[in-house]
């Protein structure tokens, strides 16, 4: 089912946008309301070398290409010209309302050089819509899907040659946006700034892609029912950071993820950052891919969660593909086989550590 693209010569810039059920374009946004990519400029930077892919290994957003992509918002004029820039620091006010009041959103997405040569951005419409969910979330402006993806594929053309060759690398985009306003006050953003940054990337850990241990936590929380987990805002992921030492630390170095454990029938929710699955054979011998439902609005609505339940549904002999509320830490059902599995940029395949309560998770 799970299959790596496969990278090869240097190419042309291509992407993959295969519609599955969300739409390109968000409701309620007009042409007008947009930017227009057909008015995108490009100011090339002086080149520099791009590492060399051993380089990559464990330094996932620590190296970064020579460009960036700038579109800037403002209430009165709405979405200014789009602009493809040499990287560079920001110019903001200490009052920016993203520095006081976390009114910032962000999206993680990749561009893959294949064994044909060309590079591929995968299925960037399904993030487009995710960003557009987040923007409304905080009241900030939207977009279009399409000239988005269009103004992603200049960043990536500008700096083609930053695209990695090999399995397990890729070059990593991080859209981001930002309200900019110099105002101490709490409300609805007046200026915004949405850019995009490229860093070429390989295993995520130093270990490759090793399985890594998670730690079953049933006492902090990631999100909650009516919150803010299914999109992907800043004040999701700081708190995180926390119960991820303390994790560390009460397993000794073993756990590098927390396992997010929710209510006191402990659902199952995230790994960190990232979509966790498992798939288990039944008593009656049927394999199942098990992956937490996004009803509650707890659980980021991944790209690869939504394109792994694709597959499976694609494939129904091979694997039923469900949405359950599991309970507990992989102890819903006694099957016979299980194996756990994380999607978003950290790869996971076990859990491991001692949950609240002082429980036994037993190590995949």
């Amino acid at each position: 089912m799970l299959a790596r693209l496969r990278s090869g010569a240097r190419g042309a810039i291509d992407h993959v946008a295969r519609r599955s059920g969300v739409a390109a374009t968000t409701r309620g946004v007009s042409a007008a309301a947009t930017f227009d990519s057909s008015k995108l400029t490009t100011t090339a930077a002086s080149p520099t070398v791009p590492p060399p892919n051993e380089a990559l290994v464990g330094k996932f957003g620590k190296i970064f290409t020579d460009h960036m992509l700038v579109i800037d918002w403002d209430a009165q004029d709405g979405w200014g010209a789009p602009a493809v820039v040499p990287y560079g620091n920001l110019d903001l006010s200490p009052a920016a309302m993203t520095l006081h009041y976390a009114l910032q959103c962000f999206e993680g997405m990749k561009a893959y050089r294949g064994a044909d040569g060309a590079i591929r951005l995968f299925r960037p419409d399904l993030n487009a819509a995710r960003m557009n969910s987040s923007l409304t979330r905080l009241q900030m402006p939207n977009f279009e899907a399409s000239h988005f993806v269009e103004c992603l594929k200049a960043l990536v053309k500008a700096d083609a040659a930053w695209v990695p060759e090999g399995d397990g690398h890729a070059a990593y985009l991080r859209p981001t946006a930002i309200a900019t306003d110099p105002f101490l006050g709490v409300g609805v953003p007046q200026r915004a700034k949405l850019f995009c940054i490229m860093s070429p990337v390989g295993p995520y850990y130093a270990g490759g892609f090793d399985p890594i241990a998670v730690f079953a936590d049933a006492q902090n929380v990631r999100a909650w029912p009516g919150g803010s987990g299914n999109t992907k805002i800043g004040g999701n992921y700081a708190p995180t950071i926390k119960p991820a030492q303390d994790a560390s630390k009460a397993t000794a170095g073993k756990a590098q993820q927390v396992l997010y454990l929710f209510g006191d029938d402990h659902r199952v929710t995230e790994v960190g950052a990232m979509n966790v699955f498992v798939v288990w054979k039944t008593r009656e011998g049927s394999v199942e891919l098990v992956t937490a439902p996004l009803d509650y609005g707890d659980i980021l609505p991944g790209v690869t969660r939504r394109s792994v339940l694709d597959l499976a549904a694609a494939d129904p002999a091979g694997c039923q593909g469900g949405h359950h509320t599991a309970r507990g830490a992989f102890e819903t059902r006694r099957a016979s086989e299980r194996a756990t599995f994380g999607f978003g940029p950290r790869p996971t395949d076990r859990a491991a550590g001692r949950g609240a309560g002082g429980r036994r998770r037993r190590r995949r």
